[in-house]
Formats: C-alpha cells, sequence, structure tokens
C-alpha cells in the first residue's frame, strides 16, 4: 500500500528496531508518525531527537506517546509489581486477562485507547513482546509460590500469591493480548500491521551458550522461544481472517545491532553500576552454607562503573568483549536494524522481500487436497448408506464443538423430520413449525434423549421449559453451579448451544431457508462455469435436505467463519 499521507504508529519507537523504522519511513511521506515507547522521556526524548534530524518537519508529526500496552488504560503507567502488590488492582488485571474478552475489557485497555486516539493505518510493531511477557519468569513466581506453601500459610497469603501467579501466566496474557489488538485494529480500520518478532535465541538452537542461568538453555530463555512461536501463530491466524487487516512478521534470527557505540557510564535497568570496595581481607570462608544476599552491604568507592560500550538497543549494553564474542562468525553473529527496517517497509508497500514468517507459513503449510476434497463424497456417501442401514441419524455427538453447532444440525434436523424439503418448511407459520418440532420431540424418546444425554437442552416453546440431561454445555461451568435466569441470559444460552423450539428461532430458521433458496434460484442456469458451488443441484432442488451443508451456509455467512485461504 502507499505509505504517502497515511498515518504511522510505531509501538516500540525508541527501542534500536523501532528508531530506524522511524528514520527510513519518514521519507515515504506519512501523513504522521506515532512514537510510542514504555516511558514518557524516552518518547518524548526519541520525538525530541528526530525533529533535530528532520528539522523540515512540521510541529506535531513526530507525536510521542508512552505506557505499556498489555494492560488496561489507567494502568499504563504503573510499575507491573506494584499493581502486583495492590489487591485491588492485582484482581482488576487478572480479571482482564482470564475473564471473556467484554466491551469493557476490550475499551478499557490501553491498546485501544491509544488506537482510538490516532487511528492509524499502518502499525509497526517493534516491542520485544516475547521477552516482556516471557521475563516475567514463572519460575521465579512458582520458587516464591512454593516457599509460601511450605510455610504453613495461612489463606489470605495463598490466595494472593495464587492471583500473582495467575497474573503471570504466559498464554492468557498473549491470548488477550492478540484479542484486543485484533479488534482495535477492526474497529479503527488500521489496513496493515508488519510485527518485528524473535525466534527467542538470536536464532541459535538449544545449544545455545548465552543463558540466564545454569541450565543451558534455561526454561526461562525457552520460555521466550515459546512465546515468540506461540506469538507467530496467533498472528497466522490473524492473516488468515476474511476482511481483517493485512498481517506480516518479520522474524530476526540474529543479534541486532547498533544505536551507538561510545564511552560513558554502564547502566542495569536504567541505573548506573556502583563500584563497591572488596578488600582481599574480607573474603568469604566457604563452608556449610553459601548465602545468596549477605546482610553486611559493601562499601562503596562513590564511582560508577565507566567504559567503552556498543549501544544496541533494548538488546543491552555491551563491551566490546562481549559484542565480539556474541557476533563472531559461528555464534549469533548479527543484522542491522536498518536491514529490518528496509524489509518492513518493502513488505508494506506490497513487495515480496521472502522475509514475512506469516507468508512462509502460509506457503510451508499442507493445505486442502484435491484428494480428500474428492473422497469426501465417497466418505459422505457412506455414512448416508450405513445411516439408511441401521435407522439411525447421523446428527450431532458435541465431540467435536462448539455446542452452537450440535444445536443448529439438531435444529435443521427437526425440521427436514417435520418438514421434508426446504420449500415445504419455509410454507409453515412460525408458529405451526414451533408446535410440529415440539410435538416430535415429545412423541420421539430416542431422538429427545440423545440431544440431551451429549449436553444440549432442549428449550420448549414456551420458552420458560427445559428438557436437559445431567450435563449441559452452554452455559460452561466457571466456578459458580447457580446463575441468573432471564430473558437475556436465556436467549444467549439459547443461541448457543440449546435446541430452540420458540417460535422467534422458528422465524429465523424461515428465513434463513428463504435465503439459501434465493442465493440458489439467483444464479443463471446457464451459468455453467466454475463460479457457483451452491447451486440449486448443491441443495438437491431444495427436495432433500444436507444437514451439514446448511450448517456450514450458516457458519459462512452468518458467523463471518469462511475459510479464506485454500
Amino acid at each position: 500500500m502507499d505509505i504517502e499521507n497515511k498515518t504511522v504508529l510505531v509501538l516500540g519507537g525508541y527501542g534500536l528496531v523501532g528508531n530506524a523504522i522511524v528514520r527510513k519511513i519518514y521519507p515515504e511521506k506519512p501523513k504522521k508518525i506515532i512514537v510510542t515507547s514504555l516511558f514518557k522521556h524516552e518518547a518524548e526524548e526519541e520525538c525530541k531527537r528526530l525533529y533535530e534530524e528532520f528539522p523540515e518537519a512540521k510541529k506535531g508529526y513526530f507525536e510521542p506517546w508512552w505506557g505499556n500496552i498489555f494492560v488496561r488504560n489507567e494502568f499504563k503507567d504503573e510499575d507491573r509489581f506494584a499493581i502486583l502488590s495492590d489487591k485491588q488492582k492485582r484482581r482488576v488485571l487478572m480479571a482482564d486477562i482470564m475473564e471473556e474478552l467484554t466491551d469493557e475489557v476490550l475499551h478499557s485497555s490501553s491498546i485501544y485507547q491509544l488506537l482510538s486516539k490516532y487511528k492509524p493505518e499502518i502499525i509497526i510493531d517493534s516491542i520485544n513482546s516475547a521477552t516482556g511477557i516471557a521475563y516475567q519468569d514463572i519460575y521465579t513466581t512458582y520458587h516464591h509460590i512454593k516457599k509460601v506453601i511450605d510455610s504453613n500459610p495461612s489463606v489470605e497469603q495463598l490466595a494472593e500469591e495464587t492471583e500473582k501467579l495467575l497474573c503471570t501466566v504466559y498464554i492468557p496474557q498473549l491470548i488477550r493480548h492478540i484479542q484486543i489488538l485484533y479488534n482495535s485494529m477492526q474497529e479503527m480500520g488500521t489496513k496493515i500491521y508488519v510485527k518485528i518478532g524473535t525466534s527467542g535465541t538470536g536464532g541459535m538452537g538449544l545449544n545455545i551458550p548465552y543463558t540466564h542461568s545454569e541450565e543451558k538453555p534455561s526454561r526461562v530463555l525457552l520460555s521466550k522461544s515459546s512465546v515468540a512461536g506461540a506469538h507467530t501463530l496467533l498472528l497466522f491466524l490473524m492473516g488468515r481472517t476474511p476482511g481483517g487487516t493485512i498481517t506480516k512478521e518479520i522474524k530476526p534470527t540474529a543479534a541486532i545491532a547498533w544505536k551507538r557505540i561510545t564511552y560513558g557510564e554502564i547502566k542495569k535497568k536504567g541505573k548506573p553500576i556502583e563500584i563497591i570496595e572488596v578488600d582481599p581481607t574480607e573474603a568469604i570462608p566457604l563452608k556449610d552454607r553459601l548465602v545468596l544476599k549477605h546482610d553486611n552491604k559493601f562499601k562503596s568507592t562513590g564511582e560508577i562503573l565507566k567504559s567503552v560500550f556498543i549501544d544496541t538497543g533494548e538488546n543491552g549494553t555491551f563491551s566490546r568483549g562481549e559484542f565480539e564474542t556474541i557476533t563472531a562468525q559461528g555464534q549469533m553473529e548479527y543484522v542491522t536494524p536498518e536491514e529490518i527496517a528496509v524489509d518492513a517497509i518493502y513488505e508494506i508497500r506490497g513487495g515480496n522481500t521472502g522475509h514475512d514468517i506469516i507468508n512462509a507459513l502460509d506457503n510451508a503449510t499442507l493445505a486442502p487436497t484435491y484428494r480428500a476434497g474428492f473422497m469426501q463424497h465417497a466418505a459422505v456417501d457412506k455414512l448416508d448408506e450405513l445411516e439408511k442401514e441401521y435407522g439411525s441419524d447421523s446428527v450431532a455427538f458435541e465431540l467435536l464443538g462448539p455446542p452452537r453447532l450440535s444445536k443448529l444440525l439438531h435444529e435443521i434436523n427437526l425440521l427436514r423430520k417435520i418438514g421434508g424439503g426446504m420449500k415445504s418448511i419455509i410454507e409453515n407459520t412460525p408458529e405451526k413449525l414451533s408446535e410440529k418440532c415440539h410435538q416430535y420431540i415429545l412423541e420421539n424418546r430416542k431422538l429427545r434423549n440423545e440431544i440431551v444425554s451429549i449436553g444440549i437442552p432442549i428449550l420448549l416453546p414456551d420458552g420458560k421449559s427445559l428438557l436437559r440431561g445431567n450435563d449441559i454445555k452452554i452455559p460452561p461451568f466457571r466456578g459458580e453451579n447457580e446463575l441468573l435466569l432471564n430473558d437475556e441470559n436465556i436467549d444467549k444460552w439459547a443461541f448457543d448451544g440449546w435446541v430452540d423450539l420458540r417460535e422467534k428461532n422458528m422465524s429465523v430458521w424461515i428465513e434463513r431457508l428463504k435465503a439459501i433458496i434465493k442465493e440458489a434460484e439467483s444464479i443463471n442456469p446457464d451459468d455453467t462455469s466454475s463460479m457457483h458451488v451452491r447451486t440449486k443441484k448443491y441443495w438437491n432442488n431444495f427436495e432433500k435436505i444436507d444437514i451439514g451443508k446448511v450448517v456450514g451456509w450458516i457458519f459462512i455467512k452468518e458467523e463471518k467463519g469462511e475459510r479464506m485461504k485454500a
């Protein structure tokens, strides 16, 4: 797509890659560039530097935004540990991650608020999301909660540590992030999203010598790779969503360097490393036990560590020795941020760099085959043959899921039982269909019991009576054994997974079947091209109903669940 006059949002714009992207995309003449970072001073500092580099840019062209994109907007500027230490805020965070995605959760998120404010057509995400999530380090959380459990804790202590653990679990955080990102982009009209991802190990394997503990490689490092992989597969799904934002990911498999080379203070977690005074006479005897954190602090020299270093942005500050080691041939080696930026911009403009992971997955995955499509007919014919032989309707078992699939299959099966073909069904009034379906259920003990036995209740025409088995799939059990019954909940549950015999649902089915008939009859009978699939012949001239075809049509047309790529 053309970048000129488009609003561009660069997530992680202060970082090494984000910085290069902003500088490389500026000549493409976007309307505005939003530069984000975790901290206010970083975003503002980067915009100030950009104005110095590009003095012709008008005021407001580079706009800073800061905060944590993985939490709700009101928490975006707060330290994560502070949130976890506050009972009320922790429980809000936990609910935001673990509960269903509601409008309140979506609209409260920092991502939604950010996109709502600027409505960017182009988003380039250079945040190291895998590191941000995986380095919350669930293993440290585990060791802490284990220690608490071993100390015979109170219920309150155990509840607090469990809540912290739930807020640290990686995958639910990643899933919620993608859900919010996708819905926000859809609502705001974002055209393209490019993720600068990571392999987690700089392209190296399980033999990577750079680690975080005695393990090689460490569980934390492997967690980073795991989150990065899960992230890619979720983006793969996002890219396969019809009508969705164009989704791409460039995944460097090398160290990324560099931002600057200079002499100065060496900082750790944003603070200068203090030089302490350790006298040889203060050597600690090694006996019995080694104390990891000593109570007696060593005296400071009043100096801070200064040296020559290479700044690789969010990837770290390296000494000459460290940089020379990590980039040596046969080690991690490296790629420059400018090369990544050029690839990202080229992909946005519609080019093919060969480095888009989503496209690579599309091309490498095993898609539906001709052989399988040909043999599908044989499988269906055999199933039909056995149904007739055993006098058994193979409708739904609720093993595939979702419950809505089983509910729809059983409803259209009931309609074909009492009405025959599509045209004869739609000749009935909703009241008559409701009455006939109810009578059929009452008279057919076998079918009735089969439906409720797989966890699908039957809502009777009065809307106030429910036939059910020992278990029901909808609503799902989520810790509460009793739920409020009201019209809104009944409608929701009936839609999701109850066979609904009410008149208003019969009205829906009548309109649905009319739409199928109209669609098929609108096809010119002289059009024998490969353009159309669901012709009158496909629908057996509306005389015989194949229930799976009908529900497949519903999932495509009503649920917008059509497969995008073959």
